[in-house]
């Protein structure tokens, strides 16, 4: 199983954080917060190369789910989907919820795992 999900865009880190807001909002996904690491690291006086934004996202219908399947699963809520420049490439991408979630050995998880990791690609996928 990979880490991670992750596309190369032509679009700007800010169109590609656009996309990938509209196409979350399409599949009634929220973005529950908006890092800009960059932004923070800046502001405490580290100069970061790249431009790193970490969107922490949720379906509360498939959160439920794997809330009532395992409370433990809290440890890995909420997905993250990052957007970066780095070397002046985009990339958007997100971390497998189904390794991390594999993580915890419980089988009650597979069926949300895979939905939730299929629903994030169609983001990935349409943002792109």
């Amino acid at each position: 199983m990979e880490f991670a999900y992750e596309v190369k865009t032509e679009k700007s880190l800010s169109e590609a954080v656009a996309a990938v807001q509209a196409a979350l909002a399409e599949r009634k996904f929220s973005v529950l917060f908006e890092l800009n690491v960059t932004q923070t690291l800046e502001s405490k006086g580290f100069d970061l190369p790249h431009e790193i934004r970490i969107l922490e996202v949720c379906s509360a219908p498939l959160a439920k789910r794997a809330f009532d399947a395992n409370p433990s699963v809290a440890y890995f809520l909420p997905c993250k989907v990052v957007v970066k420049r780095v070397d002046g490439q985009t990339t958007i991408g997100f971390t497998s919820p189904g390794a991390l979630l594999s993580l915890m050995g419980d089988p009650r998880l597979d069926a949300v795992g895979q939905e939730v990791a299929a629903a994030l690609t169609a983001v990935v996928d349409a943002a792109r």
